[in-house]
């Protein structure tokens, strides 16, 4: 193993990798939460004007745009006022519902509700499909459930009794679209099994031979269109030419009756709504995506800073530290703090007399300056060259009137007493 190696067992490219790809996971991920809705590209095999299934309408969205309709895929519940939205006042919309069977009636009237009083298609299900095993955007295990009776809201169609029923009509039959200001001749509608409404005070537009069979049926009282077999305008309708000409006649054909220039179709009921202008959501879209940027770009500044900052990382000290050069120093920054080292010459002077006293084996009867005196008697001839001896020293350090002047009186007097200490061990 190299010293690199041993030293370091991470490599600090490596480490600024895995730091880089985390943030920018983490900042990814937070992205696709907030605009992931808004993202999906929603062909999942369900009915809805995204899926490109048998069951979804991507078909006649893609038709209707192709013979110059104006055509919106709804992400968002717009609110407008009698259809007509507030920056383009001139154009009126017909808003084309697709709900599923678990579709809640409170969801259809707020959407209805929030279009103003507007036109609008709501085109019932038919059909319950799951995901396909091998294809993605298929349909698989499909089959065909009645939606509940109540997926109409109630009053929509002008009131009274709505059941939905299935006539089982084998065989291509001609129907023609009564009652609308459109005329284009007969429908080709070929089928086995047809679901239908019968409505008490609804208008019947397209029939299997009875009012009680209705497959169009409009309100009396509102431009509201009931469409309850949605296998006339879906994909499933786009198998032949005849099916993909009768699926636009009758779009175009709601949508003139109604006076409308654009058509909607909504896919909030079916799971694909941005959830509205959320805080998260807020923070990746102009003009708070500025902000968000420069948060951004001060945690990356803060992390290059974290790498490469000067010097290794401060360890914090011990309150007390442990040894005697500590207790010294201790003891030393204590008396500079209450400026008394003029107090602590005395006693430090005569603690340097008894250890030069001790060392040297002096009389027990001598003290003072007479110790003194017998202490510079002992002193090497070739000590380290001072011209005052101990007992000068020390009168001067007791006369000394600055702390520089002390110092230095102090650090003679020591190498006095390494000369003599030296000495005497030679001895």
């Amino acid at each position: 193993m190299s010293g690199d190696a041993a030293r370091s067992p991470f490599d600090p490219r490596i480490m600024a990798a895995v730091v880089v790809v985390g943030v920018v996971g983490f900042i990814a991920m937070w992205a696709l939460i907030a605009l992931g809705p808004q993202l999906a590209a929603g062909n999942d095999g369900q009915g809805h004007a995204l899926s490109r299934s048998v069951s979804g309408y991507a078909g006649i969205v893609d038709l209707a745009e192709r013979s110059d309709m104006w055509v919106d895929v709804r992400r968002d519940v717009v609110e407008s006022q009698n259809g007509r939205m507030p920056d383009d006042e001139d154009s009126l919309t017909l808003l084309v519902l697709t709900p599923t069977h678990d579709s809640e009636p409170e969801q259809i009237a707020a959407l209805i509700k929030a279009h103003g009083g507007g036109p609008v298609l709501l085109v019932l299900p038919k059909w319950r499909t799951g995901k396909h095993k091998t294809r993605i955007g298929w349909a698989g295990n499909a089959y065909r459930a009645r939606p509940d009776d109540a997926i109409i809201p109630r009053g929509a169609l002008g009131g009274g009794r709505v059941s939905i029923k299935e006539i089982a009509l084998p065989g291509a039959l001609q129907a023609p679209l009564t009652g609308l200001g459109y005329s284009r001749g007969l429908l080709q509608l070929k089928g086995a099994s047809w679901q239908t409404v019968d409505s008490l005070r609804g208008e019947p537009l397209l029939t299997l031979g009875s009012k009680d069979r209705s497959l169009i049926t409009r309100s009396r009282t509102r431009d509201f269109y009931v469409l309850s077999d949605p296998d006339l305008i879906n994909n499933f309708a786009f198998a032949s030419k005849a099916g993909a000409r009768s699926a636009l006649t009758i779009l175009d054909a709601i949508a003139e009756d109604a006076g409308a220039d654009a058509i909607g179709f909504d896919v909030t009921l079916n799971g694909f709504g941005s959830g509205g202008m959320g805080f998260l959501k807020l923070a990746f879209v102009p003009p708070f995506i500025g902000i968000t940027l420069c948060l951004i770009a001060a945690g990356v500044l803060a992390l290059w800073q974290a790498a490469t900052r000067f010097g290794p990382a401060l360890v914090p000290l011990r309150a007390i530290a442990i040894s005697k050069l500590a207790l010294i120093e201790s003891s030393a920054e204590l008396v500079a703090q209450t400026q008394r080292e003029s107090d602590a010459a005395v006693p430090w002077l005569r603690g340097q007399r008894e250890a030069r006293a001790r060392a040297l084996h002096a009389p027990p009867a001598l003290t003072g300056e007479a110790l003194d005196e017998w202490i510079d008697r002992r002193r090497p001839p070739n000590g380290a060259g001072h011209a005052d001896g101990f007992a000068s020293l020390a009168r001067r350090l007791l006369l000394s009137r600055s702390n520089y002047e002390m110092l230095g009186i102090a650090r003679e007097i020591h190498a006095i007493r390494k000369d003599l200490l030296r000495e005497h061990r030679q001895d």
